[in-house]
């Protein structure tokens, strides 16, 4: 039997989504077709306004639906350090830490040569432009410990040291509840070269 094309348009729609493959666009698809009218209309609708209304914070590039992202408008927050990340959902992962009480800056993305993007194509500029101010004394680079994150890490870095500023970068290591026979050997090392005194 063929599919009706309505809920194959819709079946397609959703795998495009990431981390949603064929079959799972299917269930979700006949779920939505399942739900009650205004549920739909509602998820429609929630979609459609979170893409119109969601725009990206003019100081620090994280998402916000108001004039500035909530980390920007907090007065509470320390305005000396800077923590560095690829986009925003590495801002909400360092939120939920809740032990870090500065400010973000988003680059929207690392330096891939393989893939075409250089230092011109993400946020380095901007973020160049906020140092400038001289209120900053420490940027935390906090890009993930891939190749493409480490270039990145190493290219601000290089940027910034000879204005003053303190450049650090997160520590990369073992995971709690792992188990060092199973970890390879560059997480190893850096695990050992960022221990810490007790």
């Amino acid at each position: 039997m063929a599919e009706i094309e309505a809920i194959a348009r819709l079946v397609n729609q959703l795998s495009k989504l990431p981390g949603v493959g064929r079959k799972t666009a299917q269930r979700l698809a006949y779920h939505i077709i399942g739900l009650p009218e205004e549920q739909v209309r509602e998820l429609a609708a929630a979609i459609f306004n979170g893409k119109k209304q969601v725009h990206f914070c003019p100081v620090c590039g994280n998402y916000t639906d108001g004039e500035l992202c909530a980390v920007c408008a907090d007065p509470d927050r320390r305005r000396d350090i800077v923590c560095v990340v690829r986009d925003p959902r590495d801002v909400n992962a360092m939120e939920r830490m809740r032990d870090y009480n500065g400010l973000y800056h988003v680059l929207h993305g690392v330096i891939s040569p393989m893939d075409g993007v250089g230092p011109d194509d993400i946020r380095i500029r901007e973020l160049m432009t906020r140092l400038a101010s001289g209120e900053i004394e420490e940027v935390v680079l906090a890009t993930n410990p891939d190749v493409e994150g480490e270039a990145t890490a190493a290219y601000i870095s290089r940027l910034i040291k000879p204005m003053g500023v303190r450049v650090t970068r997160i520590a990369h290591g073992v995971p709690v509840g792992g188990e060092l026979e199973y970890t390879d050997e560059v997480t190893l090392m850096r695990a050992f070269r960022g221990r810490i005194e007790l």
